[in-house]
């Protein structure tokens, strides 16, 4: 990996300014694949994506990865690469009548032999109608497209679109990639220029680990902390407190948001305490709404433990009253209490599979009457048409068996439930075994007096 130096480039965005109102950021962008920290796995020597872009067979793409992983830095040396016409677009600010204009002026370009590339950055920001725009010209050539994005493109692009893109992803990026990076950037005449500070070993260490993956991240913590030690030393303790207030990386409606209840789900089907301590932990501390978690937890209590326990479903209600009652922080730990205590509740999907089960049927099969004898008969009219004939009131009924159907009658006995043998559903499957035994054996005995 090269030293991050900024090298006069023409014909891109890169800024050739050399004072101290560039953000470091901006300042040590790489300016070539090999001065990229990390991405091994689109930029190493036999990585498609490297040999794709050498070989001049890279056509429109997508990039996908979390903030500061190097999405706008490797759009931007490749379209020096390339040698087409770089035009930037931020689909936040910019609009489909800003698409025609730029393709008007790809297709004069194209005329003189020049291609363009259009980098579109928060591409999934853009509706599906918008992203409709771009279809027509990259199926042309007139413009070669190149989206970042940092949610899903499965979600959030145009199958179309998609179809016409490759996807690469990129990765959050290693804390040792991270140190590499910044203990370049310290040592380059570049820093020297801008910065009189030292930074020690342990500084580097705290930075790298506590960026998150996120290169623009480490590198504004490291201007702020060189900013701050002057002509002295960036310790490691300087720089355990100014990152102790830092949020961590979190967006609560983005991927990343759904990545962590999924966690904390099935850590806590798998049984793992502590790991669903630690993605609880995650996101409170990243700023997640308490009560969404109360939410998934009582989600949780009827999806994977069910009869199993069905007290499980009374803890997480209460937890979330509990928080509601006395908020952050102390009402977080009823959240933990009924976290931990899910975890080690026996789990069962049993009801959670009846009733897709069942809900399937009642999709397929329609709207079917109800048996007569089920119906209530409140008028004299409703009983002269037999509403509740036959019906046969279980208090009344020898152990509460009835026999009769308690479907309708265009359909046969159903089993959706089946109990586990996990928890008190093995009492409960117990129960319904008696019951299904002594109801065939009453109409057993019914047969029997009616053929008499």
């Amino acid at each position: 990996m090269g030293v991050f130096y900024i090298h006069a480039m023409e014909n891109t965005l890169f800024t050739n300014k050399r004072d101290v109102t560039v953000p470091f950021a901006e300042l040590f962008r790489p300016r070539t694949l090999d001065e990229i920290a990390g991405q091994k796995q689109l930029l190493g020597a036999e990585a498609s994506f490297r040999r794709s872009l050498e070989a001049g067979s890279l056509g429109s793409f997508l990039l996908w990865g979390p903030p500061g992983c190097g999405k706008t830095t490797l759009a931007l040396i490749v379209a020096d690469h390339v040698e087409e016409h770089f035009v930037r677009f931020s689909a936040v600010t910019g609009g489909v009548k800003d698409v025609r204009k730029i393709v008007a002026e790809a297709s004069l370009r194209r005329d003189t032999g020049q291609g363009t590339m259009l980098f579109v950055d928060e591409i999934h920001r853009f509706n599906r109608s918008q992203q409709d725009a771009f279809l027509p010209h990259v199926e042309d050539g007139t413009i070669r497209l190149v989206g970042a994005t940092t949610e899903n493109p499965s979600f959030h692009v145009n199958a179309p679109l998609l179809s016409r893109s490759s996807v690469y992803v990129l990765e959050p990026l290693a804390v040792v990639d991270l140190q590499e990076m910044i203990q370049r950037v310290v040592l380059s005449d570049l820093f020297r220029k801008h910065r009189s500070a030292s930074i020690s070993p342990g500084a580097i260490e705290v930075i790298a680990g506590a960026a998150d993956g996120d290169a623009r991240r480490s590198l504004n913590l490291l201007e702020q902390l060189a900013g701050i030690a002057g002509e002295g030393t960036v310790t490691g303790e300087m720089a355990t407190d100014l990152v102790q207030a830092a949020p961590l990386l979190y967006d609560n409606s983005g991927e990343e948001h759904y990545n962590l209840i999924s966690a904390l789900h099935k850590s806590m089907r798998s049984s793992d305490v502590d790991a669903s301590l630690y993605w609880l932990a995650r996101m409170i501390a990243s700023g997640e709404d308490p009560l969404y978690i109360g939410r998934r937890l009582i989600r949780f209590a009827s999806e994977d433990i069910g009869l199993a326990d069905p007290s499980s479903l009374t803890i997480a209600m209460r937890a979330v009253d509990a928080y509601r009652f006395l908020g952050s922080p102390e009402g977080d730990l009823s959240l933990a209490e009924a976290v931990v205590y899910m975890a080690l509740a026996p789990k069962s999907n049993s009801v959670y599979a009846a009733w897709k089960k069942v809900l399937k049927s009642v999709k397929v099969l329609g709207s079917l009457r109800v048996p007569r004898h089920l119906r209530n008969a409140p008028t004299t009219l409703m009983k002269e048409l037999d509403y509740g004939k036959g019906y046969q009131y279980a208090h009344s009924q020898n152990g509460g068996i009835v026999t009769h159907n308690n479907f309708p009658d265009e359909i046969a006995e159903t089993e959706f439930y089946k109990p586990s043998n996990s928890g008190r559903e093995v009492r409960i499957s117990e129960d319904l075994d008696r019951w299904k035994s002594a109801r065939r054996k009453a109409r057993e005995n019914e047969r029997k007096q009616h053929d008499r």
